[in-house]
C-alpha cells in the first residue's frame, strides 16, 4: 500500500482548500521530494515542441500552483513541465468560500475559485527568482482577466507584456466558468481581436514566447470549428483542450455534485478527449495540442496522445492518488509506446487519426 493511500483518510477529513495549502507547504519544505525522489526518465518520452525539449510530455495543469510558489519543487516529482496560474493583472481574492468541493465517489472536484490571484507583480518576482537558478524546468503561465475589468483584452495584453520574457509558453484562458463574461471571448470576432492584440504585445516586448488558447469542453462543434480556424489563420502556437465543464453527468454520485462551478476529474475524461479528437482533425495536426481533463492513468494519458495531444496535463487525480501517480503515468506511457512499436512519444501523437484514415 502506498504512503499516500495510508494518509488519505486524514487528508480527506481536511477542508479541501486547507489541504491544498498543506500540499504547497509540503513542497516548499522539501518533504515531498524526500518522500518521492526523482527517477530517471525513458529517453523515448522526450518530445520537442516550440524549439523546446520536454523530458516527458506529462505536465501539471494550471490551478495547483496558482501563484508560482513551487514550480521547481513540483517538477521534481517527475513532471516534464509545469503550468502556473491563472494569474490576473491585479491581485484579487476570488469568490467567497467554500469554493472547492471533493466529489470523492466520482474521482472529481468542483471549483468556483474565480481566479484568486496574487497578481502579476508578485508572480513576476517569483518567476524571475526561479529563472535566476540553473534549473531547466519548462514553465508555462496561465493568464486570466480580473473579475471587475471592463477591458478583458487589455488585461491579457498587460499580462503578456509582463511575463512573456519569463515564461516558456503563455496560455490565454478564455474558458474558466467562474469569471463572468470570460467564455464570451471564445466567439470569433472577440477571438480574432484578442489574438491579434496578444501577438502584437509579444512583438512589442521582443519575445517569441508561444501563445495558446485554453478552451471549454462544452462548446458546440460549430464554435470549436470557428476557434480552430482562427487559431490556425492567426498563427497561434497551440490549444489547450480543455478546461473544466459546467455540465453534470447523470452518473455523478457525490452529494455535492450540484454545487456550481467547473467540474474536473474522471467524469471529464470522455468529454475532453472527444473534443481533443475534433480539434486535432479540424486543425489538421498543424498546431501542438495540450490534452487535459480526467487523466488518472497511463492508459488515459496515452489515449489523449493518440487522439492528438503533443503534451498532456493532470491535476485532479493527484488529489486522490498522490504524487506517486506522476511516475506511474510516465513509466506506463513508456511501456505502451513499446507495446505499439513506437520509438518515441512524438510518433504516437495523433496515431488514432492515421489509423482511421482521417487527419
Amino acid at each position: 500500500m502506498s504512503l499516500y493511500r495510508l494518509i488519505w483518510p486524514l487528508l480527506s477529513a481536511v477542508e479541501p482548500e486547507k489541504a491544498h495549502r498543506a500540499a504547497i507547504w509540503a513542497l516548499k519544505s522539501g518533504l515531498t521530494t524526500v518522500l518521492y525522489p526523482p527517477c530517471s526518465i525513458d529517453p523515448s518520452l522526450q518530445t520537442n515542441i516550440w524549439g523546446k525539449s520536454f523530458a516527458n510530455p506529462v505536465g501539471l495543469a494550471a490551478g495547483f500552483d496558482k501563484n508560482a510558489e513551487v514550480p521547481l519543487e513540483v517538477a521534481r516529482l517527475g513532471f516534464g513541465f509545469v503550468e502556473v496560474g491563472g494569474v490576473t493583472p491585479l491581485p484579487q481574492p476570488g469568490n467567497a468560500r467554500p469554493r472547492l468541493f471533493r466529489l470523492t465517489a466520482d474521482g472529481a472536484i468542483i471549483n468556483r475559485f474565480g481566479f484568486n490571484s496574487d497578481g502579476l507583480d508578485a508572480v513576476k518576482v517569483r518567476l524571475a527568482a526561479v529563472r535566476a537558478k540553473p534549473a531547466t524546468t519548462i514553465i508555462g503561465v496561465n493568464l486570466g482577466k480580473n473579475k471587475d475589468s471592463l477591458d478583458a483584452i487589455a488585461d491579457y495584453v498587460t499580462a503578456v507584456r509582463a511575463l512573456s520574457a519569463l515564461a516558456d509558453f503563455l496560455v490565454i484562458n478564455i474558458s474558466s466558468p467562474n469569471t463572468p463574461g470570460l467564455r464570451a471571448l471564445q466567439s470569433v470576432d472577440s477571438l480574432v481581436m484578442l489574438t491579434r492584440a496578444v501577438r502584437e504585445a509579444r512583438r512589442v516586448v521582443g519575445t517569441t514566447t508561444p501563445l495558446l488558447f485554453k478552451i471549454a469542453p462544452d462548446l458546440e462543434i460549430a464554435d470549436v470549428t470557428d476557434i480552430c480556424r482562427v487559431a490556425v489563420a492567426e498563427q497561434m502556437d497551440g490549444i489547450v483542450v480543455s478546461n473544466t465543464t459546467v455540465s453534470r453527468p447523470s452518473t455523478l454520485r457525490s452529494r455535492q455534485c450540484s454545487e456550481t462551478g467547473g467540474l474536473s476529474g474522471a467524469p471529464l475524461f470522455d468529454l475532453s478527449t472527444q473534443m481533443l479528437r475534433e480539434v486535432y482533425a479540424l486543425t489538421e495536426g498543424k498546431l501542438p495540442l495540450v490534452g487535459v481533463g480526467g487523466i488518472s492513468s497511463a492508459e488515459q494519458a496515452y489515449a489523449k496522445i493518440r487522439a492528438g495531444a503533443s503534451l498532456v496535463q493532470l491535476y485532479t487525480a493527484l488529489v486522490f492518488r498522490g504524487p506517486g501517480l506522476v511516475r506511474e503515468i510516465t513509466q506506463g506511457i513508456s511501456a505502451l509506446l513499446k507495446r505499439d512499436g513506437f520509438n518515441s512519444v512524438m510518433q504516437a501523437v495523433g496515431a488514432d487519426h492515421r489509423q482511421t484514415g482521417s487527419h
